[in-house]
């Protein structure tokens, strides 16, 4: 009991602490990885079993972690840039960069063994990452019935939006058979959201009061992730599913988002095989799958004909990515342990909804990584890793072509790249 009391108290400590920097858009708004071993193998997690950030990445690697405890921070630096042009005598042409482009990311996790096949333990990670933030004044609206000194989308002010997302998972972990174990990790989420300066698209919502700087407005909801880790030879394999997370809707933002404010957590779900190919050598693939579309808020083409905040409402218009994450890890002496990694995501925005993305521009796809742990005594260990996702575009016509009395013939581009460098504190017992 004096166990699981003290898991709960660093879960809570860990969630106050993370709450305010959650920050992350690399795979859509899911983290290319959680826990920083993971983040320096190319977020390789789902066959793998090194610290106890399970309840993140597969419940069940954390019978396999045994007893320890993880602790860390990532500080995470997205750029991200929009500009549209062509547009009415190049009246409403702008070019601009976000604000906002460092965030301090913390992690924990916590594990012990109940008996000999059960551990319990909890996960604290984040999700978000629709975080930006624009100077305004930049263009004159005045013919499209907005401000003749405004934003990029045509409001007052500075332009964007703050979206954080910290999840608690308690995990519980049984090994049925020898080298076989299931987890199941209970998802408790909150939420919030902010916006600014898009007070053009009222005019588009069936609850106008309800669009745009009314704070930050908050959401709690509940899901579940399971997981499957097993060896079969010399190969680990393992399988995840997380369902949706169902959350309370946005109520003061219930003219934006589509069904009156909802913004669940998508489905998802994967599979990971890792081996050691030599002595000193392990290599890992995962694959994943990230249904975004099932969200009406997230996967509504912006293109809809219907009222912002409606069921089928104008949305982010984000698809549905596969993922593809691959690791090697090489013990380079017996203190020392480097790795590197590759990740390769779907960019979930298409042409078609670039004006409403200029909000949410997680248009990355390749991600480079690099990483390390090293032993400082027989039960303790510092890890790092550095990240770095490659610079992407998306291009597409401007929505404000079909506001304005004439059409604008304008284009947009969004796009973005990132760096991050994490560090954690990992003790076993």
């Amino acid at each position: 009991m004096k166990t699981i009391t003290t898991a709960v108290r660093g879960a809570l400590l860990a969630g106050a602490v993370a709450l305010p920097f959650a920050a992350f858009a690399t795979d859509g708004y899911f983290s290319d990885g959680y826990g920083i071993k993971s983040k320096g193998m190319g977020g390789v997690s789902i066959a793998t079993a090194s610290d106890s950030m399970g309840g993140a990445n597969n419940p069940a690697s954390m019978f396999f972690v045994g007893n320890r405890v993880d602790a860390g921070l990532d500080l995470f630096s997205p750029h991200r840039y929009a500009k549209r042009e062509g547009s009415m005598q190049g009246m409403i042409d702008f070019a601009v960069d976000s604000d906002s482009t460092l965030f301090a990311i913390p992690e924990f996790g916590y594990n012990t063994r109940y008996n000999k096949d059960v551990t319990l333990g909890v996960t604290v990670y984040g999700n978000g990452g629709m975080n930006t933030d624009y100077e305004g004044g930049q263009i004159n609206c005045s013919p499209l019935g907005g401000p003749s000194s405004a934003n990029g989308l045509c409001g007052f002010g500075r332009l964007g939006v703050d979206l954080m997302q910290l999840i608690v998972a308690p995990t519980i972990a049984w090994q049925f058979s020898p080298n076989h174990a299931i987890g199941v990790s209970p998802l408790l989420a909150y939420q919030r959201f902010r916006i600014q300066g898009v007070q053009l698209f009222a005019m588009l919502s069936q609850a106008p009061e309800n669009v745009t700087n009314l704070g930050y407005s908050n959401a709690t909801g509940f899901g579940v992730k399971i997981g499957y880790m097993g060896k079969v030879g010399p190969v680990n394999v393992g399988a995840i599913y997380g369902s949706k997370v169902n959350m309370g809707k946005f109520d003061e933002y219930k003219g934006l988002f589509a069904e009156g404010g909802a913004f669940d957590m998508p489905e998802h779900y994967g599979f990971g095989v890792s081996f050691k190919p030599a002595g000193n050598w392990m290599v890992g693939v995962d694959y994943k799958r990230i249904n975004y579309s099932e969200i009406a808020s997230v996967g509504n083409p912006s293109t809809n004909q219907a009222p912002l905040g409606a069921d089928n409402g104008p949305g982010f218009g984000w698809q549905d990515v596969d993922v593809w994450k691959f690791g090697a890890e090489y013990q380079a002496t017996p203190e020392l342990l480097l790795r590197a990694g590759y990740s390769k995501s779907d960019n979930p925005i298409l042409a078609r909804d670039v004006t409403f993305n200029i909000l949410a521009p997680g248009v990355v796809k390749d991600h480079y990584t690099l990483g390390f742990t090293y032993a400082i005594d027989k039960s303790s260990e510092i890890s790092g890793s550095f990240v770095h996702a490659k610079k992407n575009s998306v291009t597409g016509a401007s929505l404000f072509n079909g506001l304005a009395p004439a059409p604008v013939m304008g284009s947009e581009t969004i796009s973005m790249y990132q760096n991050s460098l994490g560090i954690a504190w990992g003790k076993r017992w």
